[in-house]
């Protein structure tokens, strides 16, 4: 991917852009007035350090994370499951499952080589938290069988830990889905890496919910949105250093 560079006139456009863009958006339920504030910030970043390539990537990310947030809402607001605030995303929200990317971006923006190793890890970590969304939605509203990661035990669905059948084929679809996109913009270059942060993605899923079984209830300063910096940490630890050891970017 070529990368674009980083100067005064594409910092100028990219906070112009998404001001703009945000400014608009403001009425769509996706974010509350405080997370598109966030989401601007976080925008500039990306265009800025990315281009519009890595921007619409993210934009592609909270569509669909918000798509799959709405489906069933009803049925799991009834059933005490669904987000907060009407599925709108505050600056916690925003943050707690960028705050990987946007630093991986920075770290590109900034010059660090090997860039190409930064964008498939930045690629995995969005990978990771759409795989978790999907899941997580998809499980608590079509999830038939809930059970602890940890101990296979019968849970409601909803308890920190807990995975479903239904929703761990909604992770693999949500991880895929994001990688083919991250694959047609250009941030990742080849069917192998795909194939690699899209499998990374579902794997730093799993791990996030053995996380949730054995620390997030133990542990009251650990909540969901530093679950998620965590999860899309690891990810974007794991495929660096697998896509380095298989050699995939040269």
């Amino acid at each position: 991917m070529p990368l674009p560079s980083s100067d005064g006139t594409s910092w100028l456009l990219a906070l112009v852009i998404n001001g703009l863009l945000i400014a608009m958006a403001q009425r769509l339920p996706l974010l509350t007035r405080s997370g598109w504030v966030h989401a601007a910030a976080l925008g500039t970043i990306l265009w800025g350090c990315l281009g519009w390539r890595g921007w619409l990537a993210v934009v592609a990310y909270l569509a669909l994370g918000s798509l799959v947030t709405k489906l069933g809402f009803a049925r799991k607001q009834a059933a005490g499951l669904a987000e907060a605030r009407g599925g709108r995303r505050g600056p916690a929200n925003v943050w707690g499952s960028a705050s990987t990317g946007a630093l991986l971006a920075l770290m590109v923006g900034a010059g660090v080589q090997p860039f190409g190793l930064l964008l498939v890890g930045f690629s995995a970590s969005f990978c990771a938290k759409l795989a978790d969304t999907f899941g997580s939605e998809i499980g608590k509203r079509w999830g038939r069988t809930t059970v602890l990661i940890t101990t296979w035990r019968l849970v409601p669905a909803g308890t920190e830990g807990a995975i479903s059948l239904e929703g761990t084929a909604a992770s693999v679809v949500g991880s895929a889905l994001m990688s083919l996109i991250l694959l047609l913009l250009g941030l990742i270059d080849s069917w192998p890496l795909m194939v690699l942060v899209s499998g990374i993605g579902v794997l730093a899923t799993l791990l996030e919910s053995v996380m949730g079984a054995l620390f997030q209830q133990r542990l009251p300063w650990l909540s969901n949105e530093l679950v998620n910096a965590i999860q899309t940490a690891v990810a974007a630890l794991l495929a660096i250093s697998a896509a380095s050891m298989l050699s995939l970017v040269p």
